[in-house]
C-alpha cells in the first residue's frame, strides 16, 4: 500500500501533463492577408489547407504582426515584448548577427519548458546566433558579411536551444541571406560548401556560402518533413509539446518546388504561396495520422504583410523600372489593405490568423478583436496553466478567452504597430493613428517618424486608409497620441 501511495503523486503529475494541450505556432514569412482564399475569395491561389483551418477553427480578422518586417516580429513572438524596446530600433538582423534576445530574458519556450512542455523550433530563426569565429578570418564588414570568419565545423555558442527550445532545425535568417547552411541544435549540418552567387528575382539571394544539401526549392518540404517526424516522435513522449515553426516562404527567393510551378497562373509568387499552404497541409496530415490533432492548438499567421505591391495597371509602381517583379497580375496579396511589407499602413502588418483547437474553438467562427503576435506568450502560458514570470512579456495579453468564445472576459491595452523605418502607429478599437507623415517603409512617401501631419483613420469604415481624419477628429487623434506615449514610455521592460 505504501508503494502505491508513493507512486500516486508521480502518476498524477503524468496525468496532468498528458491533459495539457499541445501548441503549434506556424509563422509564414511575408504572406499577405489576401494570399489566403478563406480571406480573399477573389484569390486564384489554391490554399485548401489554410481554408481547412478557417473552416475547422477561428479566423481572427483583425490580427497584426508587431512589426512590418521579420526580426522585430520574431522578437515579439518569442519574448512577448515589442522589439522597439530592445536594441533594434529599425530594420532587421543579418544571417551572421549576434543574438538580439537579451541573455536573461524569459521566452515563451523557457516558460513552457518549466511547465512541463517539450519545446522545439523548426525553421527560420532570424534572431541572431553566436557563431564560432575562424582564426585568422577577415573581420565582418557588417551584419550581412561573415563568410570569411565563421568556422562551419565548430559549435554555435548561442542558438535557439539556449533560448528555451530543447531542439532546433533550420536556418539562421531569411533564405536570401547567407549563410545558406542548415543548422541543427548548436551546429551546422555537415555538407559540402558551395559559393552561392547573387541572381536576379525571383531567385534573388545575397552572395555567400551554400551547403550542397540546401536547395531553395526544397526548403519548405524539408521543414514539413522535419515537423512531421517531430510529431511522430512526440507520440512516444509523456509530456505535452510546443512546436514553433517559422517557415521560409513566401519570402524571397521565390522558388516554389517544381510540382507547383505554373499551377496558379500567377507566376512564381502565386505558386510559392501554394507551396507554403502545402507545408501547412503536411503538418495537419501528420497531426491526423498521429492522433494528436484533438489535443493540439494550432495557430497559423504571418510575420508581416506580403512584399508584393497592389496590382493596378495605373499603379506608379508598375511603371517604375525594377518594380514590375513585385507584382502578380490579378492578385492582391495584401487584400484590401494599403501598403506592403515594411509599411506602417495596414498592408505591412494586418495579417492572416487562424486558430484550431478541436472541442475548444468553435469551427467556422470569426473574431473581430484586435490582437498582435506579442500576445502568444501570455496566451500559451494560460493554455498551459502556468503564469507569466514577473518582469517578463511586458506587451503580451492572453487571447485565451477569445479562443473559447468568452469575449466579455477579454481586454487588452491599445496595440502598437511599428514599421521597418521606425514609424509608429497606435490602434484602439476602430481607430488608428500613425505618428508620422508617410509609410515608414517601402511605399512613397516614406516620411519620418513623429513628423506631422499625422494620419488618423477609422479602420472599420476605411480599411484602405484613404482619408486622413486627424484634423476633423482632432480630439480622438490627441487621445491616441497620449495613449501611445504612455505605452511607449512604460517601465514594464
Amino acid at each position: 500500500m505504501k508503494r502505491i501511495l508513493l507512486f500516486t503523486p508521480f502518476l498524477v503529475v503524468l496525468a496532468l501533463q498528458a491533459a495539457k494541450p499541445n501548441i503549434i505556432f506556424i509563422l509564414a514569412d511575408d504572406m499577405g492577408y489576401g494570399d489566403v482564399q478563406a480571406l480573399n475569395p477573389k484569390s486564384k491561389i489554391p490554399t485548401p489547407h489554410l481554408n481547412r483551418l478557417a473552416k475547422e477553427g477561428m479566423t481572427f480578422t483583425d490580427a497584426h504582426s508587431p512589426s512590418g518586417v521579420c526580426t522585430p516580429t520574431r522578437y515579439g513572438v518569442i519574448t512577448g515584448r515589442y522589439c522597439w524596446r530592445s536594441s533594434l530600433k529599425r530594420g532587421v538582423l543579418g544571417g551572421y548577427s549576434a543574438p538580439l534576445i537579451e541573455k536573461d530574458r524569459s521566452t515563451v519556450g523557457s516558460v513552457l519548458q518549466k511547465s512541463g512542455y517539450y519545446t522545439a523550433a523548426i525553421g527560420k530563426w532570424h534572431l541572431g546566433m553566436n557563431m564560432t569565429r575562424r582564426e585568422g578570418g577577415r573581420p565582418a564588414k557588417d551584419r550581412w558579411d561573415g563568410d570569411g570568419n565563421v568556422d562551419f565545423t565548430k559549435p554555435i555558442a548561442d542558438s535557439p536551444i539556449t533560448r528555451g527550445f530543447h531542439e532546433y532545425f533550420g536556418v539562421s535568417a531569411s533564405l536570401d541571406m547567407a549563410p545558406y547552411v542548415w543548422i541543427e541544435n548548436d551546429h551546422f549540418v555537415k555538407a559540402k560548401l558551395l559559393q552561392q552567387p547573387a541572381v536576379k528575382f525571383p531567385g534573388f539571394v545575397r552572395t555567400g556560402p551554400r551547403a550542397a544539401d540546401l536547395k531553395f526549392e526544397e526548403g519548405l518540404d524539408v521543414l514539413g518533413e522535419r515537423a512531421a517526424g517531430f510529431l511522430k516522435r512526440m507520440t512516444k513522449q509523456k509530456k505535452p509539446f510546443f512546436l514553433y515553426m517559422p517557415l521560409t516562404g513566401p519570402h524571397k527567393p521565390v522558388t516554389p518546388h517544381s510540382r507547383f510551378t505554373g499551377k496558379t497562373g500567377l507566376g512564381p509568387y502565386g505558386d510559392f504561396v501554394m507551396n507554403v499552404d502545402d507545408t501547412v497541409g503536411q503538418v495537419l496530415k501528420a497531426l491526423d495520422e498521429t492522433k494528436l490533432a484533438d489535443n493540439t492548438l494550432v495557430l497559423f499567421t504571418s510575420d508581416n504583410g506580403s512584399f508584393m505591391y497592389r496590382v493596378d495597371d495605373e499603379d506608379d509602381h508598375v511603371k517604375t523600372p525594377g518594380k514590375q517583379q513585385y507584382h502578380a497580375k490579378n492578385h492582391t496579396a495584401n487584400g484590401p489593405w494599403r501598403g506592403t511589407k515594411a509599411d506602417i499602413w495596414e498592408g505591412g502588418h494586418h495579417v492572416p490568423f487562424f486558430a484550431r483547437w478541436p472541442g475548444k474553438v468553435k469551427p467556422g467562427s470569426n473574431c473581430e478583436h484586435v490582437i498582435t503576435h506579442t500576445d502568444l506568450f501570455a496566451t500559451a502560458a494560460e493554455v498551459a496553466g502556468t503564469k507569466v514570470p514577473k518582469g517578463a512579456a511586458a506587451d503580451s495579453y492572453s487571447y485565451f478567452p477569445l479562443l473559447l468564445g468568452n469575449e466579455k472576459k477579454y481586454s487588452r491595452p491599445p496595440v502598437i504597430h511599428h514599421s521597418s523605418g521606425g514609424m509608429f502607429a497606435i490602434r484602439e478599437g476602430d481607430w488608428k493613428l500613425i505618428l508620422g507623415n508617410g509609410s515608414g517603409g517601402r511605399q512613397a512617401p516614406k516620411g519620418k517618424p513623429f513628423q506631422k501631419p499625422f494620419f488618423l483613420a477609422n479602420i472599420l469604415e476605411d480599411g484602405a486608409e484613404t482619408k486622413n481624419r486627424a484634423e476633423s477628429d482632432a480630439k480622438i487623434a490627441a487621445r491616441l497620441e497620449a495613449a501611445f506615449h504612455k505605452i511607449h514610455t512604460n517601465e514594464r521592460r
